[in-house]
């Protein structure tokens, strides 16, 4: 008797989870986007436009690192920054999810943790309408092969883990430290420049590759890479080293937001 109660229940708070999260999805959406004609598709035309600009600058001197190809220069750039976009504009709107949204929290008793989530289903929404197809394309033309277009499913799912996981924690250190995003304005540049997005990562010193293996996105911008560009079967390794950093990072994440919730409200 008492399982089934405890499984109805959960089951419960799982459903008023999910519909919280819809209709804060759809706010986010609709405020962040009132008024553009564009909506969601600037998610796509950002990445396109510094596509260009990068190509534009530094197409000629990398192409030799990509096949002696502009063409796959560009699609390199393109994939790079689709990544780190995601990554730098779900991340810096979740910082303040906690703390911007403290006056409702002391009124009505919400889950802390939807606040930051609906920020990074948000992204993820207009990802999927916006840029998602675009990479889907590329990845069918050059592979000839839907399993190359399914396995890009894979590193994806590895940058949402990350995201969601930095997310958790710097919407919660927000709350104790309210100089963090100049800091974290710095953290985000800091993994911009050692993201190989518009240089090839052939030309960085072997001295130096060592520590760029610290960032996080640095494997799920090979393996997009290599999925959709290569033409080849998927990595297996780059796959798994992609999914490893996102539970590696969404793991601490979620384990410091649940270790400081109880220490919020004191705060906010």
């Amino acid at each position: 008797m008492f399982p089934t109660l405890k499984v109805s229940f959960n089951k419960s708070e799982l459903q008023h989870y999910w519909e919280l999260l819809q209709v804060l999805v759809s706010r986010n959406l609709k405020v962040r986007y009132r008024g553009s004609f564009l909506g969601v598709y600037w998610s796509l035309i950002n990445p396109l436009l510094m596509t260009g600009v990068y190509t534009a600058i530094f197409g000629t001197a990398f192409a030799a690192y990509y096949d002696n190809s502009i063409v796959n220069y560009v699609l390199a750039v393109f994939t790079g920054l689709v990544v780190i976009n995601f990554f730098s504009a779900s991340t810096t709107q979740a910082l303040w999810s906690v703390v911007g949204n403290g006056g409702l929290l002391n009124k009505i008793s919400l889950p802390v943790s939807i606040f930051p989530i609906s920020l990074i289903a948000a992204n993820i929404f207009q990802f999927v309408i916006g840029v998602l197809p675009l990479l889907a394309i590329m990845t069918l033309v050059n592979s000839r092969s839907l399993l190359n277009v399914l396995a890009l499913l894979l590193p994806l799912l590895g940058l949402v883990l990350v995201c969601s996981g930095m997310s958790l924690l710097v919407s919660s250190l927000f709350v104790f430290f309210r100089d963090l995003p100049y800091f974290y304005e710095l953290v985000v540049f800091m993994l911009w420049l050692s993201s190989p997005i518009f240089y090839p990562a052939a030309i960085v010193p072997k001295s130096v590759q060592s520590f760029l293996l610290l960032n996080p996105l640095l494997p799920v911008i090979e393996s997009i890479r290599q999925i959709s560009l290569s033409g080849t079967t998927p990595d297996i390794y780059l796959i798994v080293h992609a999914l490893s950093s996102g539970v590696i990072i969404f793991g601490i994440g979620l384990s410091c937001f649940h270790c400081w919730r109880h220490s919020f409200m004191d705060l906010l």
